[in-house]
Parts: C-alpha cells; structure tokens; sequence
C-alpha cells in the first residue's frame, strides 16, 4: 500500500535551508557591497593622507636642513666679505672667530682653517693639530676650487671622524684663498633624526653614490640593490625613462613638484625584503638626498586597526544575522507546517462536504428507488392482517407466507440501497493504493442508476477489460466520477441525451472518459471551470467547488484532469492516472473495449 503523497520532514527541511540561504545573501549582499565601498574609499583616502602628510614633513624637514647648511655657509661667506687675508692668517684672529661661531650656534662649527691656491692651510683655529696641511689632493678642495662656496659630502678625512666642510673661495691680491670650517657631524645628524614618526619611520640622507651622509640603523637602511639604485637616480635628473619603465611593476613612484623640490614616494614591493614607503626629497642642489623610511604597516596602522575593528563589527554583525535568519526562518517554517496542516484539514472537509453535496444531488432518485420497496411491504402486510382480523386465524398459510417472503426481499433490497449510499458517504479512506477503476466506476454506476433513469438519460459504459491498476485513493476517485456524472446529468435535463463512460490506456496513463450530449461549455469559461466557487448553474443548484475538488483530487493522485467542449454538442472530461512503475514496464497492455449500454435503468 502506498500512502497519499504529503508534504514531509525533507520538503521542509530543504524551504528552510533555502529560505536561511536567501535570507542571509539578501542580509549579506548590500552589507558586503557597502562595506567594500566605504573600507575601500576609506583605505584611498586614508593612505592619501597619510602620504601627503609624510610628504609635507620631509619638506619641511628639507627645508631645515637646507636652512642648516645654508646659514653656516652664508655666516663664513659673511666673514670673507667682512675681514682681510691678512686678519685670518693671524691664528688668534681665527681663534676668536671660531669661538664666536660656536658661542653664537651650540659648538656646531668644529674648527676654522684658511687655504690657499695650492692647497696649504696657512691659518688654523680648532682642537686638531691641522695647522700646515696640505689639501692639494683632497677631493673636497678640488671641487672647492671650482666654485664660490661649496658644502662638501661627509667623509673621515685626516681626523679620523666622520665631518663635511663648509667653504668659501676668495680672491686676495691675484691668489684664490679658501676660507673653511669643518661642521660637527653630531649635531648634523641629530638634526636629520629628528624626523621620527611611528616605531620605524627614521630619516637618513645619501649622495649621488648612495654613500650615507648621516647614521642610519639597520632596520632603515634600504631593503634591495633595486632601492637604493632607484633612491640614487630620484635625485633631480637622475631617474630617465628607461630606469623608470625597468622599476615599474616592482615599485610604485611618484613624483610632487614644490618649488622645485620634487617629492618622490616608493612604496616597495613585498617580494624585495618587506613591505615600506619611502619619501625622498633633493638637499644641497640636489648632490644629496633626504630619504625617509618607514614601513607600511607602521605607517598605516591606523588603517589596519580600522580594518580589524571592522572585520570584528562585520563577524559581529554577521553572527548576528546569521543567528536571526536562523530563528526567523525557524518559525517561519514553523508557521508553514501548521498552515500546511490546517490547509490538509480543509481540504479533508471541503471533499467530504463535496462528497455530501454530491449524496444530496443523488437523493431525489435513491428516495424514490427505497419507496418503491417499502410501498410494497405495506402492502403485504396489510394483507396479512387482513388475513388475521377475519376470525383470529390464517386460513391460507401459503399466502402469508408468500406475503412474508415479499416483506422479507424488499427489506433487502432498502438494504442494499442504503448500504450503497452509506457505504459511499462514510468512505473517508484517503490513502493511495492499488485500484482496478472499471470496479471503482461499476460502483459509481450502480449508486447513480436511479437518477440516471429518472432524468431521461442513456448510460453508455465502454470499459476496457483487464485494465491495469493505478495508484489511488477509491472513495476521493468515486466521488471525482460522481460529480462528473451530476453535472453531466445537470447539463442534459430536463432534454435527456447520453451519458457516455469510457476506460482506456493512453501511453504511460489510465484515461477515464466522461462525455454527454448536453448544452457544451461556453469558450470564455473553459478556462475558469476548475477555479474554486466559479459555477454556471443558477443560483442555489451549485457552490462552485465540485471541480475545484475534483481538480485537486486529482493532481493529488499526480493526475491529471481536461476537459473538451462545444455549445451545443456536449462535454467531455478526460481524467488521466499514471500506470504503476511495473505495470508501465509491461508491454502488452491491453487495448480492447467491453461495451455495456444502459438506458432507463436496463442493460442493451
């Protein structure tokens, strides 16, 4: 036995998955879409600023510096202007100058010397022992030669300790004459370290060569062979085309023109040594280059903070909505079990109630099919007192006996009529099961035959024998045939016609045929005949739910039910029921018609 298809545990589990699943990507969708919006433009605009402000800091720091270098240069060059040859080559004079300069600027200036042409110090002021030098060879006082005034790079020189020198050319009677002064290396680095920001920003210089001008730890010293060749060629004129298109795609480069300083930011790629920024800017007319050094994360550890805080708000959120999708789809499917089960009980009630109308619609020939019997008992036994009240004594046994016999059949037959009638109206069976339909319809047949004979009406009954069986529910499809056969029988009084029934096999289906010869169905109404409380008939005769009921009835059963018709040629309504799966495999099904014709309640 197979029970009626119902909606189960897996139905609803699968609703609720799928509705947890819609409703956290309807919930999750415009958060990500927004969330990645704004993070995004907060990140761009974040690193913007951040950049601008780092690009702002190291040109005011360049600016510093160039000021520091500017104004030592501009205070020795004030002193070539302001006294003779002959009072620097007094070594008193030279001293009392230089204990000026390191009164008036913290001990920056280390020592004063003059040169002359050939590269002989002639005069010295200071605490090394310089005094008759000759620089002839040295670097610095060959460029120095070159120029006005020159700011030499850092390097050990004679002392031993790392210096650079401030200097400027002089001509005194026909000879050029170097004044120069030797800048403590201390306080100059100590003024470039002064730009520290975060725990790994540091700020360093280099020269064209890459030669470090100032301390640097190790942890800002550049990462790659690739850095410090492009932090080399960022000087003014130092990066062409060329160098530019080789580092694309392994550094980001920008350049910012200030008063022409360019700005130039390399933000590193991660696969060469880690993952940095770095501003550079041009001092001392672009011979050196102030660089600062940080790294990414330190530099944009606001931003990563932001990002964990709305990594946690957003795992926050979505537990949240994950846990509310959870509980509401819950009752949701909560509600739609009960519904569901509140819709299965109406429907129940609204067959049976079908099943009623279509018992009241049978009542007028089924009273007068029970009057008939019970007429003829009254009789008989009115007969048989009649035999008693003539002396208290029967004189003709046979007779009563006969008269009993009589009394006795068409109580029987009352039982039988009944019994059919009872028999349908209690059936409330509404599980599928196996079912030979010719039996289901000869059971309908019997229990209409009464009406069909009082409404003038031919019953036709073309069944084919041997008629496979087909899952079913017997008292849903004998009502789904008896209300086809009422309304047939509506449609043919008070004229009378043809009421034809035919079974057959039609593919992978059992088909019912259930045609007449009454009044056809109007076109515009075909496609509404199926929908719940829609009728034809005048007002009182019908609610409008027989083939609604029939309708779901039988899709059910995974049937299907159509109908055919013409006003004026009559209507006919075809119910098809698939075979059974073993049943369907068989391949001799059979194809023949038995015909039965049954008119005024005779068999032809």
């Amino acid at each position: 036995m197979v029970k009626k298809k119902i909606v189960g545990p897996h139905y609803y589990r699968t609703l609720k998955r799928n509705m947890l699943l819609i409703m956290i990507l309807v919930s999750f969708a415009p958060l990500l879409l927004i969330a990645g919006i704004i993070l995004y433009q907060f990140q761009v605009s974040h690193q913007e600023k951040v950049i601008a402000h780092l690009e702002e800091v190291v040109e005011k720091h360049r600016q510093n510096i160039d000021g520091f270098l500017d104004e030592k240069l501009a205070d020795i060059r004030v002193m070539t202007r302001t006294f003779s040859l002959e009072q620097f080559r007094d070594e008193s004079f030279l001293q009392g100058k230089l204990a000026i300069l390191q009164e008036e600027h913290g001990g920056v200036f280390v020592d004063l010397g003059l040169v002359n042409g050939e590269g002989l110090q002639v005069a010295y002021a200071g605490a090394f022992k310089l005094a008759r030098v000759n620089y002839s060879e040295a670097d610095w006082f060959k460029k120095a030669l070159k120029s006005e005034q020159f700011i030499s790079d850092v390097f050990l020189g004679i002392r031993g300790l790392p210096h650079f020198i401030v200097a400027v050319k002089k001509e005194w009677q026909g000879s050029n004459w170097i004044l120069r002064s030797t800048i403590d290396f201390v306080a100059f680095n100590s003024l470039v370290e002064n730009l520290r920001i975060g725990k790994t920003g540091i700020a360093f210089i280099v020269n064209r060569e890459g030669e470090f001008q100032t301390n640097a730890p190790l942890a800002a010293r550049p990462k790659s062979k690739e850095h410090v060749d492009l932090l080399s060629k960022s000087l003014p004129q130092g990066l062409t085309p060329e160098d530019q298109d080789q580092l694309e795609g392994t550094d980001r480069l920008r350049k910012k023109k200030n008063d022409h300083h360019p700005v130039t930011l390399i933000e590193s790629d991660p696969q060469k040594g880690g993952k940095y920024i770095s501003v550079s800017t041009p001092l001392k007319n672009g011979e050196w280059l102030l660089i600062y050094q940080q790294d990414t994360a330190d530099a944009f550890a606001d931003l990563y903070r932001a990002r964990k805080l709305a990594l946690v708000i957003f795992l926050v959120g979505g537990l949240g909505i994950v846990s509310m999708a959870f509980i509401l789809s819950k009752r949701i499917i909560k509600h739609i079990v009960w519904a569901d089960r509140e819709k299965e009980m109406m429907n129940e009630q609204i067959i049976e109630a079908g099943k009623l109308a279509s018992v009241g619609e049978l009542a007028a020939g089924i009273a007068h099919e029970i009057n008939n019997p019970v007429a003829i008992m009254v009789e008989e036994a009115g007969w048989i007192e009649d035999l008693l009240e003539e002396d208290g004594s029967c004189e003709d046994p046979a007779e009563a006996r006969r008269a009993l016999k009589q009394i006795k059949n068409q109580g029987v037959r009352c039982k039988q009529i009944t019994h059919k009638l009872l028999s349908f109206a209690r059936k409330t069976d509404p599980e599928l099961r196996k079912v030979q339909l010719n039996e289901l319809i000869d059971e309908v047949v019997a229990l209409s035959e009464q009406r069909v004979k009082y409404s003038n009406v031919k019953l036709k009954l073309n069944l084919t024998p041997h008629l496979p069986e087909v899952y079913a529910s017997p008292s849903e499809f004998e009502q789904v045939l008896l209300n086809l056969v009422n309304n047939a029988l509506d449609a043919m009084t008070p004229e009378g016609g043809t009421l034809e029934i035919t079974t057959r096999v039609d593919g992978g289906h059992v088909v019912v045929d259930v045609a007449d010869t009454g009044q056809g169905i109007p076109k515009a109404n075909l496609a509404r005949i199926f929908d719940p409380f829609f009728t034809t008939k005048p007002v009182g005769k019908g609610t409008g739910l027989g083939l609604s009921i029939c309708y779901g009835i039988i899709k059910k059963m995974e049937g299907e039910i159509s109908v055919n018709s013409a006003v004026g040629l009559g209507t006919t309504f075809h119910v098809r029921l698939p075979l059974s799966p073993e049943d369907l495999a068989k391949k001799d099904l059979p194809h023949e018609r038995l015909a039965v014709h049954l008119g005024g309640g005779d068999s032809a």
